[in-house]
């Protein structure tokens, strides 16, 4: 007997595989792990917007051989390609044979062009796929705190705004969500009053859903085309209509964030700069990462080489690690002499804080002495033991430290009967210049805030790039810190409770909590520190000219 063959949609020729994947609303974290996973795959990603390039090298990184970029939203002549155009490039990316993915907007089968696609690839005979992303017409809202159904509100109609729409089809309270209807937002709500709803019927519309840029307008069907004019709402923009928009007053959690859209720089090593990033991000900030340090080794590495083997030949009773970048260092060098963690059996380990000793732990070590205080090298003297000839078979501690760091440590070691070797573990040096456009926007305001982690940002960035401008935020790591901060002119507005740069960042979102609500509070519009009144003299002047 023979089996009859069977033709299904998406079969196709092995010459080539496309994968029509949904990138989400705008908020790179609402990629599905598919749609990742067929990125990091990709020979070619034929892309739709412009933003779409970053999205791809966000989740490819900065590795050599990543996937050829196809711009899928123009042609070679600057013309926005038709969907049919845009088919053509896809099919003939997939018959060179290679794995194509093709990046759309929200959901492919979502309003949008992935049908007319897909349709193209079955014509060629290309095998292909769909990937769901999440549909701006669920997520934006999501983001605004609006549901789109409740308990009371079951329906839900989706529109399209364009020229032949029969507005009185939608005269019931349904909830409705309007896709492209800002510019014509005024004519739409009075045919939806002209229809029988209500004047006074909740309106939302929000601009750039999901991203930090997001904002949102709630009006009613009577104000909203007043509203959206006086607020310069432009596309893209997800427009709802009907009680569901009420709730967003409770459910508001996103443009409620305490940092949200706030710029906030951060001024570290590069390697050091991405879990600082990452928390701002959480807290709604965009962060802007500014080298302004530079780890480098030391000029002269004998005496650096001189402690490791002494370390190895057991000359030392303790080793007392002050920053993870001396741990990096020690770490290195062992590396470099083919040792590893077993050459420190025996000896005594001090760390500076939580953070240096989970870098230690990341090396399979313990730290023995972690400051019960005060993380800092004034915290580790105080819970120092003293040197006692009859229990310390040896007096000697290694300190590997920075170039640059205060002596404090070894004069204090020194008072406890302890004899150190101070080594130049690594050196900081200063990073190159920022562009313009950063040092511009770093002397005008255009920062909400900036976190120093040290007393190295703070000369480092003030001499890179100048004094932050007096309505930036400042927020600092400890007093110390604070002390360099007020030396350079600045103003601390934020003091961590805690030398710890997670600390550091809640303490930045607190201050920003706490202004958020007195703003509320007082009945003020929520801005940020950049967005700055014209100040008084100013005010002046321009009244007396239009006197």
């Amino acid at each position: 007997m023979t089996r009859g063959k069977t033709t299904t949609a998406g079969s196709g020729s092995t010459r080539g595989w496309v994968s029509f994947v949904g990138s989400g609303p705008g908020d790179p974290g609402l990629l599905t792990v598919r749609a990742v996973d067929l990125l990091e795959q990709a020979d070619v990603v034929v892309t739709e917007l412009p933003e779409h390039v970053d999205l791809v090298r966000a989740v490819r990184g900065a590795t050599e051989g990543g996937p050829e970029i196809v711009d899928g939203g123009f042609g070679e002549d600057g013309q926005p390609l038709t969907h049919a155009a845009r088919a053509k490039v896809v099919v003939r990316q997939a018959k060179r044979g290679v794995r194509v993915v093709r990046l759309m907007s929200g959901d492919p089968f979502v309003y949008a062009s992935g049908p007319e696609e897909a349709q193209a690839c079955v014509k060629a005979g290309l095998a292909f796929e769909i990937v769901p992303g999440v549909s701006s017409v669920s997520a934006v809202p999501a983001y605004a705190g609006i549901p789109l159904t409740t308990k009371d509100h079951r329906e839900v109609a989706v529109v399209t705004c364009g020229e032949k729409v029969d507005w009185s089809q939608y005269a019931d309270k349904r909830t409705l969500v309007l896709l492209s209807a800002v510019g014509q937002i005024g004519d739409i709500a009075a045919s939806l009053v002209a229809a029988g709803r209500s004047p006074q019927t909740p309106v939302a519309m929000t601009r750039v859903g999901t991203t930090t840029e997001q904002a949102t307008v709630t009006s009613t069907l009577e104000r909203i085309g007043a509203d959206a004019r006086a607020a310069r709402m432009a596309p893209p923009a997800v427009t709802v209509v009907g009680d569901v928009v009420d709730l967003r007053e409770t459910l508001s959690w996103f443009e409620t964030k305490p940092l949200f859209g706030w710029r906030v720089l951060v001024p570290r090593t590069k390697e050091q700069a991405g879990s600082v990033s990452q928390r701002l991000r959480s807290y709604g900030a965009v962060p802007d990462e500014v080298p302004t340090i530079s780890v480098e080794p030391p000029r002269n590495p004998q005496q650096m080489d001189k402690a490791v083997r002494g370390l190895v030949e057991g000359r030392y009773e303790w080793i007392a690690f002050t920053s993870v970048n001396a741990v990096k260092a020690v770490r290195e060098k062992f590396e470099e002499y083919g040792l590893d963690a077993r050459a420190f059996s025996g000896l005594k380990i001090a760390a500076v804080g939580d953070k240096t000793a989970q870098a230690i732990g990341d090396w399979g070590l313990r730290a023995d002495l972690v400051p019960s205080g005060e993380q800092s090298a004034a915290g580790l003297l105080a819970d120092w033991p003293e040197y006692d000839e009859m229990l310390d078979p040896i007096n000697r501690v290694f300190l590997p430290r920075a170039d640059i760091a205060t002596e404090n440590l070894v004069a204090g070691l020194v008072d406890l009967g302890w004899e150190c070797d101070d080594v130049t573990a690594y050196r900081t040096v200063r990073a190159a210049p920022p562009p313009a456009p950063t040092r511009d926007a770093i002397k005008t305001g255009k920062f909400d805030a900036v976190v120093f982690t040290s007393s190295s940002t703070v000369r480092n960035l003030v001499g890179i790039a100048g004094k932050p401008h007096p309505s930036t935020v400042i927020a600092v790591i400890g007093p110390a810190t604070a002390k360099t901060a007020e030396e350079h002119g600045l103003r601390v507005d934020v003091l961590s409770p805690a030398p710890d740069v997670d600390v550091l960042v809640d303490a930045l979102a607190d201050f920003g909590a706490a202004r958020r609500l007195a703003m509320v509070q007082a009945g003020q519009p929520v801005t940020k520190p950049s967005d700055r009144k014209p100040s008084a003299r100013r005010r002046t002047r321009e009244a007396g000219m239009a006197t």
